[in-house]
């Protein structure tokens, strides 16, 4: 996946996520699927970061993994 596909999922997701939380009709129906997409999003972000990071250092951005949730949710800045 490149750089340009991971942002166009980005775009999806957001726009998924903003439909759900405009909803007003029983927005606790979405909760578990906004709760979802967030996750989702941080490990795309978590890619395009390590894809960026790798390009700047000469290495390969195509040697960058999606990390499992947990380890994207649980990091520290």
């Amino acid at each position: 996946m490149d750089d340009k596909t991971i942002l166009q999922h980005i775009t999806e997701l957001v726009e998924e996520e903003n439909r759900l939380r405009a909803e007003t009709a029983a927005p606790e129906q979405h909760s578990a699927r906004i709760q979802a997409l967030e996750e989702e999003l941080d490990q795309c972000w978590d890619l395009l970061r390590q894809r960026r990071a790798r390009r700047e250092f000469g290495q390969n951005p195509d040697d960058a993994q999606v990390r499992d949730k947990d380890t994207v949710e649980k990091y520290i800045q």
